[in-house]
């Protein structure tokens, strides 16, 4: 077993205080929006010896095929797209052989994985996940009233499906939209907000987007998204190919090891508007809720054909001799909360505090955990795993 060392990543939509009271730390003077744990390169973890030094993870286990964030949004991130791994390995190739380097603000692919993710929430988690079927944006969009609104109407009922929203967002993306319009939808949402006819949250979550982002075209197409809200302990999987932003709160992240990111929006970064199409054009992708498994003292979150899963277990004396671990040959242990005690059969123990993770090894058999807390296992399902009731969104 080896103590990690993580990247923290401090991006403006963080929160100065979420993940530095989650680490048992102060209020940082900027805001912390991501910790990283595991091998990506653009910030891999460190393993901590017995001695206190450190070496990279990689040396310890290789490369991960799964990574896991800590984050904390304290506004909307950006809307963005992850592309599926046909996309990402042309995407990737093209740009390195066109020189650009992979800290460029221009560069999209900085490797040539997919990017399936599953949240975790921690706090009370908002999120836009996934478009509205074509039925429900034409009602949100039908009460607004304004030039830009009237029109969207009227093109998707020309051209309704999938595509057609598609479609609809390229159109927005495409710089024909000025901020005067946006702010037209704005104010109407906010009108009728204040008249009680919100519908399942659209207009309210465009104000809130719009006191970030004013003018921003994402604005009105988080009209197009549904709204989604995890309270602690519930999971979403969302497949490659889906639109998303995360609103605000605090989660893990677990993902297949990849930085691969196509924005739409909400955002100073660069946009890749015909690469964002590339993504959404694969086709309808998987939003789901995930139904945890029960084992004991553990719930396991594992969607099939993905390359993670992730088990959360409740510690308390109720169970006097521990609770086992999930059998992996390469895992990430994280404490999520309370002080916990990590053994093996072969007598190694490490004690764990809220914030704090651990690499298990193939070799760390046998491992139980005692104390009071919980944690939350990340690890490759085997290919015979149970997986897990997934309810779809839309």
């Amino acid at each position: 077993m080896h103590r990690l060392r993580n990247g923290v990543k401090n991006y403006d939509w963080g929160s100065p205080d979420a993940i530095p009271h989650f680490l048992g730390g102060d209020v940082s003077a900027s805001p912390v929006a991501e910790v990283w744990i595991g091998t990506h390169p653009l910030s891999p973890s460190a393993a901590v010896n017995e001695d206190g030094t450190e070496q990279p993870l990689t040396e310890v286990a290789g490369d991960l095929p799964f990574m896991v964030k800590l984050l904390a949004a304290d506004r909307p991130l950006s809307l963005q797209v992850h592309p599926s791994r046909t996309l990402a390995e042309a995407g990737f190739d093209r740009e390195e052989a066109a020189g650009v380097p992979l800290d460029a603000p221009h560069r999209v692919y900085k490797d040539r994985n997919h990017k399936p993710e599953m949240v975790y929430a921690l706090s009370t988690f908002d999120s836009l996940i996934g478009f509205r079927k074509t039925a429900e944006i034409l009602r949100v969009l039908g009460p607004l009233g304004t030039p830009l609104s009237e029109r969207l109407v009227t093109d998707l009922r020309a051209d309704p499906g999938f595509a057609g929203i598609v479609r609809r967002v390229e159109y927005l993306l495409s710089g024909e939209v000025g901020s005067d319009q946006v702010g037209e939808v704005v104010e109407a949402c906010r009108r009728l907000a204040a008249l009680g006819m919100d519908v399942k949250r659209a207009y309210a979550t465009v104000a809130e987007i719009a006191a970030h982002y004013p003018g921003d075209a994402g604005v009105v197409i988080s009209l197009m998204l549904n709204r989604m809200t995890l309270q602690p302990g519930e999971a979403a999987y969302l497949e490659t190919g889906v639109m998303h932003a995360h609103l605000s709160g605090l989660c893990l992240e677990v993902m297949a090891t990849s930085d691969n990111v196509l924005r739409a929006g909400l955002t100073s970064k660069h946009i890749d508007r015909a690469g964002l199409v590339a993504c959404l054009a694969d086709g309808m992708a998987r939003i789901a809720r995930v139904t945890p498994d029960f084992v004991v003292d553990t719930e396991i979150f594992s969607p099939a054909h993905v390359e993670f899963a992730l088990a959360v277990s409740q510690i308390s004396p109720a169970a006097p001799d521990g609770v086992d671990l999930v059998r992996a040959n390469g895992s990430v242990l994280i404490c999520t909360g309370g002080e916990v005690i990590v053994s093996t059969e072969a007598g190694d123990k490490v004690t764990l505090s809220r914030g704090e993770s651990l690499y298990l090894s193939a070799e760390d058999r046998g491992a139980i955990v005692e104390g009071l807390g919980e944690v939350a296992h990340a690890y490759v399902p085997p290919s015979r795993a149970m997986h897990s009731r997934l309810v779809d969104v839309v």
